[in-house]
């Protein structure tokens, strides 16, 4: 009997469609176990099982663990780029506007730590091992979910130094680079909540540091990168 005309392309829009679906899944099991009990604890077998699969499925849709962080990462960033814009239509001054972006990438941090966990385990891979694990696909998503996050930034820099208000001695796009990595730096240091100093020399102590003392340090180290020199 000869097939329906088109019967073979609906099968495999529809054999797709679950495949889609199936790793939707995955990624919202993975993001549902990571902000429950942290990255390092999550493993490809509790994500299985949490979907009501074995791991050996899991792997014939992702290549392996990294590239489910990376997908991961990919929806914390979403969520991030959106708390960033939000922050940066909040103000006109390109200072104030700075302060607020900055303070919404905190909160965001703050308020999800396996967000921190996740990105700072992905950067502590050699890129080139990275790119042997993940596929070109996950590394595109995570590329744009990143660069809309840093775009937000980079467009606050370039409208401050526009007017004046910022100096223009480093490229935006590097330096909305820096400031995320060192971002997730101290964010870490806001989640441990302690701070390590010299109570004499070769005497190491230790005290507390708070979140909002971690946001205010984030927000003034960057404008203090960024202000105008007064005899300019």
């Amino acid at each position: 009997m000869a097939s329906t005309p088109g019967a073979g392309d609906g099968r495999r829009k529809a054999a797709a469609a679950r495949r889609r679906a199936r790793e939707a899944q995955i990624i919202a099991a993975t993001r549902e176990l990571f902000d429950a009990k942290g990255v390092r604890e999550v493993q490809i077998d509790e994500i299985a099982g949490a979907v009501g699969i074995n791991r050996a499925i899991v792997y014939r849709h992702f290549t392996g663990k990294e590239e489910i962080f990376a997908l991961t990462l990919v929806g914390y960033l979403d969520e991030l780029h959106e708390a960033l814009v939000e922050a940066g239509a909040s103000a006109s001054d390109p200072t104030d506007r700075l302060a607020a972006t900055i303070h919404a990438f905190v909160d965001f941090g703050l308020a999800h730590p396996a967000f921190v966990e996740c990105a700072q385990a992905l950067m502590l891979r050699p890129g080139d091992e990275l790119l042997d694990e993940v596929s070109e696909r996950a590394l595109f998503l995570l590329g744009r979910a990143m660069t809309s996050c840093m775009g937000v930034l980079s467009d606050v820099l370039v409208d401050g130094v526009a007017s004046g208000r910022f100096t223009a001695t480093q490229d935006p796009t590097l330096l909305a680079n820096m400031l995320y990595a060192s971002g997730l730096g101290a964010l870490q240091l806001a989640r441990l909540g302690i701070l390590v100093g010299e109570a004499a020399p070769g005497v190491p102590t230790r005290g507390p540091i708070s979140p909002d003392q971690v946001r205010e340090f984030v927000v003034s180290s960057a404008l203090a990168m960024l202000a105008q020199p007064a005899s300019a």
